[in-house]
């Protein structure tokens, strides 16, 4: 992982970090933070290599307001009692990426680059607790203030077997920069955080989502020699640059291999159905196959019905 990226996550259970956010370089965001949405497509192993799980992080296009082929075939799934652990599965996952300096770090073994400045990815519960002082009507400054912004501390625990930090809260006494602080600044600069979102998928490459998509919720494992070319599990090595193109892709033009990995290793990932899903008032039958084909077809069906 990019070390400049501080991993929270891997502080242990009852530690605690000190994180003091700072703007986004790029002026023309009036928060302090961007959000992600990402989609994790699992797969039983590689195909001609280990019988392992991998799986792929693909960007929702959703995030650019456009149609996402996934979550148009997922979102109905919410309304089948059968489907909806399957549609919780392959649901977006949002994180949130920020920047800062780390004052306290209890994981001082953990690489610090020469750049102090660093980059926070933030799960939806650490987001909402950063977020919460923000409608706090007390705050006369942005906490990102130089002068009168306010620390955050991460807390780690335990919940239910999964890491959680519902206790993690900002400081109650304004603080300003260290020399060394605004130096730093001064001599590295801000990151512009949208510099290190992901790509918006091309054409040919949305076509690739959907084609591992229903790969994916078909069984079948990852295909390095269809897909690898586009989008790959992290740490999947070889030379697939020749890789066939993609289905309906024959003037595809040339792309970058992209390698998105997991924000974190964090366990509360955003699940949260869409807001107008509601629950049949009698569940559906079970569904007898679980082939992506069969299952597709059944909810195009039902929405025609």
């Amino acid at each position: 992982m990019d070390k400049s990226i501080y991993p929270h996550w891997n502080i242990q259970e009852g530690e605690s970090c000190l994180i003091r956010f700072l703007p986004d370089g790029n002026d023309k965001n009036t928060f302090f933070w961007v959000e992600r949405a990402m989609i994790r497509l699992p797969f039983s192993g590689v195909k001609g290599g280990e019988n392992k799980q991998v799986s792929v992080q693909v960007p929702c296009v959703e995030m650019w307001g456009d149609t996402c082929p996934v979550l148009t075939e997922v979102r109905p799934w919410f309304k089948d009692a059968s489907l909806e652990e399957l549609g919780r599965k392959y649901w977006k996952k949002r994180s949130y990426l920020l920047q800062g300096f780390v004052r306290e770090n209890p994981a001082e073994k953990d690489g610090a680059p020469e750049n102090p400045v660093r980059r926070f990815i933030l799960s939806p519960q650490l987001f909402n607790l950063v977020k919460g002082a923000l409608m706090d009507p007390e705050l006369e400054e942005l906490p990102t203030d130089y002068n009168r912004g306010l620390d955050f501390r991460i807390t780690k625990t335990a919940k239910g077997g999964y890491a959680d930090y519902g206790t993690s809260k900002w400081a109650r006494k304004e603080s300003a920069l260290t020399q060394i602080e605004r130096d730093a600044v001064d001599k590295h600069s801000l990151f512009n955080l949208t510099d290190f979102m992901p790509k918006k998928p091309t054409a040919v490459e949305l076509k690739v989502i959907k084609e591992m998509f229903e790969a994916s919720v078909d069984g079948q494992p990852y295909d390095p020699a269809r897909w690898a070319q586009y989008y790959k599990p992290a740490g999947l090595t070889g030379n697939w640059g020749n890789a066939a193109p993609a289905a309906d892709a024959d003037d595809a033009p040339a792309v970058t291999t992209r390698t998105v990995t997991a924000p974190s290793a964090e366990a509360d990932d955003d699940d949260t159905p869409p807001f107008d899903v509601t629950k049949p008032a009698v569940a559906a039958p079970a569904v007898k196959s679980q082939k992506a084909e069969d299952i597709l077809a059944m909810i195009r069906n039902r929405q025609k019905a």
